[in-house]
């Protein structure tokens, strides 16, 4: 059986206290606890990769198919997060990549499409009846 050595470690800003096991004997008890702080952003990264973009299987089984579809999916949400960050109207990923779902065949600049211009005051019926 490998030994495993238990930490722990409080977080200064929080006050929660975390305990790890681990087969590290050699790093202190903070590098441990930022490792595995690490480690979780990482998986809630890809939990959001799969939420937003469907993205539950993998299509072939070889290493470069893998790899291939984790590039294609992390650059696809890159660049929806570049968008959310883009956008003024503060919309969620999903409804953006709805928006750009039902707009795939159409050549619409993607800043037009997240950034919807304002009504014209012409188009507006509340002002027109609070002027009259």
């Amino acid at each position: 059986m490998p030994r495993l050595r238990r930490v722990g470690y409080r977080d200064a800003q929080t006050g929660k206290r975390y305990v790890f096991l681990t087969n590290h004997f050699g790093l202190c008890a903070k590098t441990i606890a930022d490792v595995y702080k690490d480690r979780w952003q990482v998986e809630l990264f890809f939990e959001a990769i799969k939420q937003n973009l469907k993205n539950h299987a993998f299509v072939g089984n070889f290493r470069n198919a893998v790899l291939t579809q984790i590039w294609i999916a992390l650059c696809a949400y890159l660049l929806l997060r570049f968008l959310k960050f883009l956008s003024i109207t503060g919309w969620s990923e999903q409804r953006i990549l709805r928006l750009l779902q039902s707009n795939l065949f159409s050549k619409k600049d993607l800043l037009t499409l997240i950034r919807p211009s304002p009504p014209a005051d012409h188009d507006c019926p509340l002002q027109l009846s609070l002027l009259a």
